[in-house]
This record gives structure tokens, sequence and C-alpha cells, in this order.
């Protein structure tokens, strides 16, 4: 197989690596499975009277004259269903949700249902068991995430990586699809020049030239109290920077304020919390605390650091109030003018870091600690300590045990750069070669020489841990994992549940929150939304910010706590601080800080009553009942609508005659074409639950004077009214919610879309973590010991 990427220099040699099948836990599988295959068989009655009722309820559509959504069932063998198991795999997912037949149609009653849907999960289970197909994923390209993790955990060197590299495509609801993460021309030389940044940063070379770091700020964050810990108490407004250093020297922050800015104003400028500079806005001219000038129209404070990560802190003095009655304090800018002129406070606009300048060394950072594990003490030992620090850096980064070809083409590189300078300019040419090798770049698997084609074997236990780690962290393995894989202990079942506990454990697992929930969530989605301000003149900055907050410390909280993944619809608990609680009216919560707090009101009870959700399945002006409800089909019950048919017009934000008044009226009116009533007859009654939410998740009464209705009525004739009553609904399906978590994390751990083929594994998962209440771990535990996260197809 060639490379995507070519190395820098010299060619890696194929790496064979012979893998075995788990036998053991084969077979128990198996075992499993088929028995539960006979029992549900035994008690769901026979493949003839499953016949009759495919005959009655749904061959009169789905037969081969008729075509109805490209299916006939007519001319399938109901005896032998795993034949044709990703036709069943669809027919059965229509019996689960009961979204077959359509309205209005003759309907089974829910005996009928069960059985059926019962008796084919038997057959298609047992039919996987003699058919293994855990899929064949795509060669793994790092995403931007796990690239930057990657960096932070080999390097001990954290950078923004939106800056080094474009963003990445998404599929299946991810980002770490293997599909889509290509590679162009383009990227490559972003790689290239990335390793070579990186390389000197870690490193900490000398030669790095001043550099001028940029840090915007929205003008739609209010700065009228303290941001947040980090900053002093006392201060107003302003941010904080964690921003890295990266030599020994002096450095320059600039600060640009936002215009309208009247009367004398103070700015403490903070390194590590310690004060490095006091400006003062109104003057021409005033020293700081170490002397240095500062410019009103530039304001610079110019102090010396040690290289390494540091946090920026820029903040106002709070002053006495000498402006009551102009307004409330916590409204944003534009409420009282319509531009920034009119600005109450004084605030920040942007701060400049620049540096170094006068540079003095490397100086003692955890990059160079984590990379110069010898120094040598004379010419006679730099090739052994070179060998030491490059296979060191190199397994980490390779995530597998590395060879003599290895070292011996890394070896080059350092003499290469030895040849230019000293010691370490050798080693920063070395691992300059590592970052843009495809063996860091690329998660490889590669077929093991004694199996047949087409064949499902079990991965290594190296490649295991590359998976896992890449799963729970969105990172590479660290020691104790790659140690444990080397050893060939992971594939002891007891082993591997001790690694899974353990890294959940760890702090970096929180990227199952911020990477995996964040996208299942669409939570990744607030960044760009922007409610019109004429419409809702109170959302700003601090409230965007506060909704994202609120949803990751909760699923923080629930996985930190192993609760149930059911608890997402049920918790009577949030996390809050003051902005987000006076926009939710809870009383009595006071400053920037986020506490769990009891929720005392229904409606809001879980996730569905999160400000993020409804706000970023709403539309600038208004709320959409139809993207609600289509959020909640694909990520809490996993049945996706199908995609519009072509040519049908949007409904517009006013209606076409003053008889409609109402949202609910034009959708009503909008489903009366029968090609849209089938899609938003499953949509709209979801949607409308929410309707007390606008477009910012603030509760309502009513919508331009019109009394809200927030009841709905399902295809299959259940009624609701409120977001309380949904949930309720939801819970008497609760098994359709775990499933969809189940499949949305297998699909995250595979870096692929589930097929049809995965079904029988995911239903396994969720069949297996019901005995544990459907905890957390128990899924997660569930994914990792499956047959898709444990073994692959081969090549054909």
């Amino acid at each position: 197989m060639t490379n995507p990427i070519t190395p820098v220099t010299g060619t890696h040699p194929t790496r064979v690596i012979t893998a075995f099948l788990w036998v053991g836990l084969f077979l128990a599988m198996i075992s499993s499975v088929h028995a539960q295959a006979q029992s549900s068989t035994a008690g769901s009655g026979s493949a003839s009277n499953h016949k009759a009722v495919l005959d009655r309820y749904c061959v009169t559509c789905h037969n081969e004259r008729m075509q109805t959504g490209n299916l006939a069932l007519d001319t399938l063998n109901i005896n032998r269903v795993g034949d044709h198991a990703e036709l069943w795999e669809k027919v059965l997912r229509k019996l689960q949700t009961q979204s077959m037949p359509p309205p209005r149609r003759p309907r089974p009653d829910t005996s009928t249902y069960d059985e059926f849907a019962a008796w084919l999960v038997a057959e298609l289970d047992h039919a996987s068991t003699i058919n293994l197909n855990p899929g064949r994923p795509t060669i793994h390209r790092l995403n931007r995430l796990e690239y930057g993790n990657a960096i932070r955990d080999l390097l001990a060197l954290e950078v923004d990586t939106d800056t080094l590299l474009p963003s990445d495509d998404m599929a299946y609801g991810f980002d770490n699809n293997a599909d889509i993460l290509t590679v162009v021309p383009g990227l490559l030389a972003r790689y290239m020049s990335a390793a070579r940044k990186l390389s000197r940063l870690a490193i900490g070379d000398p030669s790095i030239d001043a550099d001028i770091v940029h840090y915007p700020i929205s003008s739609l964050l209010v700065q009228d109290d303290q941001m947040n810990d980090d900053l002093p108490f006392g201060s107003r407004g302003g941010t904080t920077i964690r921003h890295y250093f990266p030599l020994d020297g002096e450095y320059v922050v600039s600060i640009k304020l936002q215009s309208g800015v009247r009367g004398q104003q103070g700015i403490d400028v903070r390194l590590d919390g310690m004060r490095v500079g006091l400006l003062s806005v109104g003057q021409r001219k005033v020293p700081t605390l170490r002397g240095q000038p500062a410019i009103a129209d530039g304001l610079t404070v110019r102090f010396p650091a040690r290289a390494g990560s540091h946090v920026i802190g820029v903040s106002f003095v709070k002053r006495a109030r000498t402006t009551e009655g102009i307004g409330p304090s916590h409204l944003p800018l534009w409420t009282f003018s319509t531009g920034p002129g009119f600005a109450r406070h004084a605030a920040l606009q942007s701060v400049q870091i620049e540096g170094p300048f006068n540079p003095n060394g490397p100086g003692d950072t955890p990059s160079r600690r984590r990379i110069f594990i010898c120094r040598p003490a004379g010419t006679q030992d730099e090739e052994s300590c070179t060998g030491k620090i490059l296979a060191t850096l190199a397994r980490r980064a390779f995530r597998r045990p590395v060879t003599d070809d290895d070292l011996q083409v890394l070896q080059d590189f350092y003499t290469e750069g030895r040849r230019r300078g000293s010691f370490d300019a050798g080693i920063q040419r070395a691992l300059e070669s590592i970052l843009v090798d495809p063996e860091f770049l690329y998660r490889f698997e590669r077929d093991p020489a004694d199996v047949a084609p087409a064949t499902a074997y079990r991965l290594s236990d190296v490649e295991l841990a590359s998976r896992l780690s890449f799963f729970l962290w969105a990172s590479i393995p660290d020691g104790e994992l790659l140690d444990v894989a080397a050893e060939g202990r992971l594939s002891n079942q007891a082993v591997l549940e001790q690694q899974v506990r353990r890294m959940l454990a760890d702090e970096r697992s929180s990227a199952l929150v911020t990477s995996f929930a964040g996208q299942w969530l669409h939570l990744r989605r607030m960044d760009s939304v922007t409610p019109d301000v004429n419409a809702f003149p109170t959302f700003d900055e601090n409230l965007r910010e506060a909704f994202v907050r609120e949803t990751e410390l909760f699923l923080g909280s629930q996985l930190k706590k192993d609760q149930s993944v059911i608890d997402l619809l049920t918790a009577d608990y949030t996390f809050v601080n003051e902005r987000l609680a006076r926009h939710y009216g809870m009383p009595d919560i006071f400053g920037s800080r986020f506490r769990r707090v009891a929720q005392h009101d229904d409606a809001r009870r879980g996730l569905l009553g999160h400000g993020s959700i409804l706000t970023v399945t709403s539309l600038a002006t208004r709320t959409s009942p139809v993207v609600r409800g289509k959020w909640l089909l694909e990520n809490i019950l996993g049945t996706p609508p199908p995609p519009p048919p072509p040519n049908v017009p949007e409904l517009g934000d006013q209606p076409d005659s003053g008889q409609v008044t109402s949202l609910r009226e034009r959708l009503e009116a909008h489903r009366v074409n029968p090609i849209c009533a089938n899609c938003h007859s499953r949509m709209d009654p979801i949607g409308f639950a929410f309707e007390n939410f606008d477009a910012v998740g603030r509760w309502r009464e009513t919508d331009n004077n019109v009394p809200i209705d927030s009841s709905g009525v399902l295809p299959d004739g259940t009624a609701f009214a409120g977001v309380s009553e949904l949930r309720d609904v939801l819970l008497s399906r609760r098994n359709e919610f775990v499933t969809t978590v189940t499949q949305k994390l297998l699909t995250y751990a595979l870096g692929r879309g589930t097929e049809y083929y995965d079904q029988p594994a995911i239903r396994t998962i969720v069949r297996e973590a019901a005995r544990d209440d459907h905890r957390w771990s128990a899924i997660i535990l569930g994914v990792v010991r499956s047959i898709p996260f444990q073994m692959r197809k081969s090549e054909s």
C-alpha cells in the first residue's frame, strides 16, 4: 500500500503485524447470541405467523410491482433472514418505532409489533454470528483535535491548532470519520509548516524570531463584572489568555479598547496572577509598575517572562458606579444605541502579545523536560543519548514498538541537523521529521500476512491500544497503555477493563464531552449561532459561553459519577452562573463561577431544557419546531427523517394571508401537501412541545400575543402537551434512546458510519448494559468489547 504522505527522506519498510483470532471471546459471543436467538425465537411465534403479518400490513405497498420506498418484501424469503440482512434491518427499525404503516393505514396492535420485532432481532443476530462482519475502516488520518492532543501528550506543548491546520469535514455527525479525512497537497504543506514550528517551540530554538499573536475579543461580550476566577477579585471585564512563550526573554502585551470610552479607567495586566503592569486610560503617558510607558491609544506593557505556557490576565480595576439610572447593568452594548460609541464602560477589543525580545535561552520548559530525558556529557555520549531520546519519542508518536530501521531514519535526520548546529538542533530536526511521518499522522492497521482475504480477524494489542486511546482521549496512548499492549496483556478482559476505567478517570477523557458530545448534541454550532439583536436584545457572548459551559459541565458530571445515560433526560440538577441563572429566572445566584444547583422547573430537567440545545435548534428570528423535531428524531430517538424532496418551498417568516397568524397554523398549512406531511407529521408535533421556549431558550407563554399551544400527537396516536409530557413519552421508549446513544458512541469510536452489519453488536451492547442500569461505563465497555471495535475484515 502506498502511503498518502511521502516521508521527508528515506522509506519506512512495510510493517507486518501477526494478529490472531481471540477464540475464547469469539466463541463466547457466538454462544451468547445463539442462545438468545433460540430463546427469543421460541417465544415469538413461527416464521409463517410473521409472514402473515407482513402480507397484511406491509406487502400491499412494498411489493415488486409498486416498489414503494424502493422496497419489495413479497420476494424475500422470511425463512432466510440472513440472506437480506440489510433490508430486514430497515424493516426492524420501522417495527421498533412503530413508524409503519403510515398514518391512516391499518396498523397491528402493540403486541404484534413487539413479537415480530423480537423474532426478527433473534434471526438477524443469529445470522450475524454465521457471517461475521466487523467492517473494514479506511486508513485514518488524525483530525485537527487529535493532532493537537497528540502534540500535547507527546511534547507537553499546548498550541492553537486552529491557526495551524484547516477545519475537518464531518460525516455521520462527526469530524473523525476516516472516509473524509483525506490529504491534499495544500494540507500537506500545512503539516510541514506546523512540524517545523512545533519542533522549534518544543526544543526552544534560540533562532526563533519575535512573533505577534493577536487575540480578538467578541464585541458581544459584556464586560461589566468579573469575567472568571483567574482574574483578581474586584476586577471588571477583560479576559484571560493562555499563551506559549517560546524562550526566556522580554515580551510586549498591547491592549486595544473598544471605541467610545470616556473618563479614566485603570487596566490591570497580570502574568500567572502576578501584576506586571497597571495602566491608565485618559492620560497620554503613565508609568507602569515596572516603569514602562503606556500610550493611551496603544496601551502596552513590556515584561520579562520565562519560556513555557503562561496565563495573561487583562482586566479593568472596578470602580464605584457613577452612572446610575442609565439602565440595567447587564444589557448588551447595543440595547440603548446603534453603535459601540455609547458604551457605558470601557471594554477590551483585543490583546496582542509580541516577542521574544532579547532572548537569553530556551529555559526549563515541560517540553524540554519531556524530550531531553538525557544530556550527553561529551561527544562520546551523543550517540547513545540520541538513540534513547529518539526511541522514546518515536515509540509514543508511532504508537508502537520501534524498529532499528525506524531509528536509523531518525538518526539520519539528527545527523543532518547536528552538522548545522548543536545537539539540540539535531534533535529538533529529527523531531520535525517525526511530526510529518505517516506513522504519526495516520492510524495504520495492516492485515496480517497469514489471514485469508475477506476474513474477520482480531486486531493486535498495539492496534487495539491506539483505537482505545483515540476513542476515550482523542489522543495517543500513554506509556502505561503502550506497555500493556506491547506485552500482549491487553487481550486479557480484566486488564482491558482496568485500562478503560483508568482512562475514564483521567482528565483527558473530557474529550468525550467536548468532542463526542459536542458534536452529537450540536454544541459546536453555538459558535456560529447569531440570534437577531432586534428580536433578542439580551443575547450576548456571555450567554453564549454560559450555554455551552452548562451542558459540558452537566455531561462531565454524568460521566464522572457514572450515571445512567437515561439521566440525561431526567436529571433534576444543572450548572449555572449568575448570567445564565438570570436568563433562566433562577434567583439568588451571583458571580461568574458555575455551580451545581437543583433544577426545580420540571420543563428544564435534563438536556431538553438546556439553552444550548434550544438555541442551536432555532432560527435567527424565531423558533423552529421543524428543526427541533428533526434534532430530537436524529439525536434522541435515532430515527432521522429522510431529506426533503426537491423544490419544496420554505416556510416564510410572515403568513401569506391575514387568516393564518400562528407558527403552528402555518406549519399545518404546509402539511396539507402529502409529500410534506410524510416527514412533517413526525417532526412538527415533537417540535411544538418546545414552543414555550423561545429561540434563545427563555420561557414564554405567548408568541406575538398568541397563546402557545405545545400539544402534539405522534403518528402512532400518542398525545402529549409540553416538554414534560414529551419526556415521559421518551422515557416509555428509553430503549430507543439508549440505542441511539450507543450507535452514536460506536460511530465515534470506530471513525466510520455504522452499517447494517453493526446493528447486532449495538443490540448486544444495549442488552448487556441494561444489567448495570445503562451506566456510561457499561456502554463504553460494551463498545470496547464489541466485535466491530476489536476486529476488522481483511481486504478482499
